[in-house]
């Protein structure tokens, strides 16, 4: 799917390293000098280049003229001036991913040419360890090959589903974010562990282990999250009772009350 295409990423900030390093031989399918990187981080590029052996610059335009395909991995807030920086270097026969939250593909659109094939996408943070979660909306010129590339390119670092734009926000809201919620959840469990007299390193280890396992069987077994947790609930056991304090904390409308927090917070940012 990616052989023999040229890859320019337009930034090369934190999700632009976790997508390259998926993406570059050996262990990816594309070469290093296949792919480009631009920054205006001197001391970014140079690091990037040591490590990964990719062409670097500190021109926009360069990465741009140099692939088929364009990574826009900027902030939200630069987006306009990177648009208006590359835009006379983006041609029909170059494919444009943006990674920009809140960014709607109207806006790129506009800053480009009309027909210009945009996908846009919301990856999350695990895709640093090639663990994500992304999303991805295809714009009014975008085709189904167009939409094939951009999921190989996220499936290089974690998984990847289809949505429609208009659902974008509660992707951010639900796996855009959630990587947060893991956390705090983590770091209860952990202090949970500790109240009741574990070491901090120990409950730590435990913790993280028992919601990596948990995340394990549920993608491998393919089952619903309430048979799995019936299967180690056992009647007048010391699972149901916790599962009964968590009830009492309202852990359920807990988290779907951040999930929809989060969605409207992803609308606010997108209209400003």
């Amino acid at each position: 799917m990616l052989e023999g295409r040229k890859i320019g990423f337009v930034g090369a900030g934190n999700m632009a390293e976790a997508l390259l390093s998926g993406l570059v031989q050996p262990h990816g399918s594309v070469p290093a000098d296949s792919i480009w990187a631009a920054d205006v981080a001197e001391a970014r590029l140079q690091d990037l280049q040591e490590r990964y052996g990719v062409q670097t610059s500190l021109s926009n335009p360069d990465a741009v003229k140099a692939a088929d395909i364009v990574i826009l991995a900027v902030k939200p807030q630069i987006m306009p001036m990177v648009l208006h920086d590359i835009a006379g270097y983006v041609d029909d026969g170059k494919l444009i991913i943006s990674i920009a939250a809140g960014v709607k593909i109207s806006v790129i659109q506009e800053g480009l040419q009309p027909t210009t094939r945009i996908i846009r996408t919301m990856p999350n943070v695990a895709a640093l360890v090639h663990a994500g979660a992304a999303a991805i909306s295809r714009g009014e010129h975008a085709t189904d090959f167009d939409v094939q590339i951009a999921q190989a390119i996220f499936q290089a670092v974690g998984e990847a589903v289809l949505v429609d734009e208009k659902l974008m926000d509660a992707v951010t809201g639900l796996s855009g974010s959630g990587p947060g919620y893991v956390f705090a959840m983590l770091n209860a469990l952990i202090d949970g562990g500790v109240n009741v007299g574990l070491p901090r390193p120990i409950a730590t280890t435990l913790a993280m282990h028992t919601v990596y396992g948990a995340a394990k069987m549920m993608i491998e077994t393919g089952e619903h999250p309430m048979k799995l947790r019936d299967m180690v609930t056992s009647p007048g056991g010391t699972t149901i009772t916790g599962i009964h304090a968590l009830e009492q904390g309202g852990l359920n409308a807990a988290f779907m009350n951040a999930v929809e927090a989060a969605t409207r917070r992803s609308e606010e940012l997108g209209h400003k």
